[in-house]
């Protein structure tokens, strides 16, 4: 009896918008063709996912193998997700080999950092819904 040829299911849709910051983007340009985009699906999948970083408000390291190295030679992302209405902001790619952790100045920095962005990206969404709407606030 022959075997039925199914199509391979395509993967899921990403859930969640995933924005990477201005200098996460210039990162994201200078990694291998294909692994910053496959990486951006992984986190709009589960954007929950990952350790806080204490002392950041709200950011997460994630830990992602690279081909043929494992998770030990792999990427660290840094994410930010505040709230549905927000999308999830990937602040850094980093080489594992490149960086060791975070100080705890740049945490102190980072928790103010990731306020601002949340509030301007509120701002900027009630900016555009206003200008859709032809300026009335109904």
């Amino acid at each position: 009896m022959p075997q039925s040829r199914r199509r391979p299911r395509p993967p899921c849709c990403p859930k969640w918008e995933v924005r990477a910051t201005p200098g996460c983007a210039a990162l994201c340009r200078t990694s291998k063709a294909g692994q910053a985009v496959w990486v951006r699906r992984k986190i709009a999948q589960a954007p929950l996912a990952g350790d806080i970083i204490p002392g950041t408000g709200g950011a997460r390291k994630r830990r992602f193998a690279a081909p043929r190295k494992g998770r030990r030679g792999g990427y660290r992302v840094i994410t930010y997700y505040a709230a549905g209405d927000v999308p999830v902001f990937m602040l850094a790619l980093v080489n594992k080999g490149q960086r060791a952790d975070i100080s705890q100045g740049e945490r102190n920095a980072l928790k103010g950092e990731l306020a601002e962005l949340e509030a301007d990206y509120r701002l900027g969404a009630q900016a555009k819904v206003k200008q859709l709407r032809g300026g009335r606030n109904d």
